[in-house]
């Protein structure tokens, strides 16, 4: 990432909105935004060939859920955050497993790239599908999106939940039935 360029750009903005980008409060603010923009978007740096190694020669046939995934992103069009949870689900085929920190680790990097929640969870199904090679995936994200809470029609609170169904999960209704029962379990 281009940290200087960033710094730029903020300081534009900043001189934009009537600011004075040398003012105390926010002389800095151009170092730490480009700062913060190198982590939130840190995804960008990881090749998706990368992402969600599977582990060899461990079996298993039934449904894996991790589910209520804290997360974040940034939507692309406003580059506000959007904020919520994700339920990543698959059923193993051919032997593959992955660690549950690499479903986890998944979204997270995807999630660390400029973003609509529509892609972001068609992604994770795809990548899950792609390298897991399961006999189905299923991805479901609820979200806040502060480009709809705090600015255009202003409703904070407002839930977008996206869905994104493969093999199994898709073609069996009662496979999917499954895993939304598993997701409305409590502890």
């Amino acid at each position: 990432m281009n940290i200087k360029k960033i710094e730029k750009g903020v300081r534009l903005i900043l001189e934009g909105i009537g600011e004075d980008p040398d003012r105390p409060g926010i002389k800095d603010t151009p170092a730490r935004v480009a700062k913060m923009y190198q982590e939130i978007f840190s995804g960008l740096e990881t090749p998706t060939e990368e992402i969600l190694k599977h582990i060899e020669g461990e079996s298993h046939d039934e449904i894996v859920l991790l589910k209520d995934i804290p997360f974040y992103s940034v939507c692309e069009h406003h580059l506000l955050p959007f904020i919520g949870k994700a339920h990543l689900a698959y059923i193993p085929g051919a032997g593959k497993i992955a660690g549950l920190g690499e479903l986890a680790k998944a979204l997270e990097i995807l999630a660390k790239r400029p973003q609509v929640q529509e892609r972001l969870t068609a992604q994770l199904a795809d990548l899950i599908m792609e390298k897991l090679k399961p006999k189905g995936a299923m991805v479901i994200i609820d979200a806040e999106h502060l480009c709809l809470s705090m600015r255009g029609i202003k409703k904070p609170g407002a839930k977008t939940v996206t869905s994104a169904v493969r093999g199994l999960f898709r073609s069996k209704e009662s496979t999917r039935q499954e895993l939304l029962e598993l997701i409305k379990m409590r502890d």
